[in-house]
């Protein structure tokens, strides 16, 4: 009975454990920004936590198992009839409370630190970048020097970096695991993110909301630069790069799945995503699965001659009696 019990369950987690293993490198895990480590924090001790509520479970668990199972002494016992305890119940009841707020209060700490320049950065001026969000693509533009980019941004590392987050159509998730968490990017509307990069370095980030089936290649990389490098880059493309035109950057929002561009100019002068009288840009009719083309449905009112008509319908439910 007992060998049923822990062994069976333990083989079946023996697979889980095998896979999980596959990946030697989870970049949650090995942050490379103030506001990453503040979330891994939160990881670990939520994760520490989480243990010891299954440890202490699975122990009482087994203890019980084991402490009241079914033998040759106590086959013809007869329990007394108990009323329960209040002690006890109070005990169980008070518990999940306490494990709640042990895991909120942190939450709410690290929720409100990410949302301002990080600690020991906040005598540096951070830069701005907006970042818009289109099918299937991430266009960042540097109103400041005057450059927009495609599926790649740079920055300086260890300057703090304010992302104004918008998108040209379909709601989006911004996330670079290395640097901070994610934030959604929505049409009509500008959320805000700040993100620091400790070191020079390349960091993988991406749309982690389900929204098409371009969504999956839906990546960018964020370089952090050295100060010098960053200002020699933006030179460059300045004296380099094309100029971004509106006729152009209509062209980006169609949904397609691009590499990395670079421009001179911003959109902003033409359309800001994140104003609520901003031009939507979805383009349904570009769309096609399983040889369905999109299309935008409208609410259509019943014109006065449908009204009418149905009002003077006879009612026939009773086998059309009068």
């Amino acid at each position: 009975m007992f060998r049923k019990i822990f062994i069976v369950p333990l083989l079946a987690l023996l697979p889980v454990l095998l896979l999980s293993g596959c990946d030697s490198k989870m970049v949650v895990f090995d942050p490379k920004g103030p506001a990453a480590r503040e979330i891994l924090g939160l990881i670990n001790w939520s994760l520490v936590f989480m243990a010891l509520v299954v440890v202490v479970v699975v122990g009482l668990f087994g203890y019980i198992v084991w402490k009241y199972r079914a033998t040759d002494a106590n086959k013809d016992y007869e329990p007394p009839e108990e009323h329960g305890s209040t002690k006890l119940e109070l005990i169980w009841t008070f518990i999940p409370i306490l494990i709640v707020i042990a895991l909120t209060i942190p939450t709410v700490k690290t929720i409100y630190k990410l949302e301002k320049v990080p600690a020991g950065y906040e005598n540096k001026k951070p830069i701005t970048i907006n970042v818009t969000s289109a099918d299937w693509k991430w266009i960042f533009s540097y109103p400041e020097q005057g450059i927009e980019t495609v599926n790649y941004v740079n920055i300086p590392a260890g300057t703090p970096v304010k992302f104004k987050l918008t998108s040209a159509g379909t709601m989006q998730s911004f996330w670079v695991p290395q640097l901070g968490g994610q934030k959604y990017t929505m049409n009509k509307m500008e959320t805000e993110l700040y993100l620091t990069a400790d070191e020079v370095g390349e960091y993988l980030g991406r749309n982690t909301n389900f929204n098409g089936k371009g969504y999956a290649d839906m990546e960018f990389t964020v370089e952090a630069k050295s100060t010098k490098d960053f200002e020699k880059w933006v030179k460059d493309v300045k004296s380099k790069a094309p100029k971004l035109t509106e006729k152009k950057y209509d062209e980006l929002l169609n949904p397609t799945h691009l590499g990395r561009e670079t421009y001179v100019g911003t959109h902003l002068q033409w359309v800001d995503h994140g104003k609520m009288n901003s031009k939507t840009y979805t383009n349904p009719k570009l769309y096609e699965v399983h040889g369905v083309k999109g299309q935008i449905f409208k609410d259509e009112e019943p014109s006065t001659e449908t009204s009418k008509d149905t009002s003077n319908t006879t009612d026939k439910s009773n086998g059309g009696e009068q």
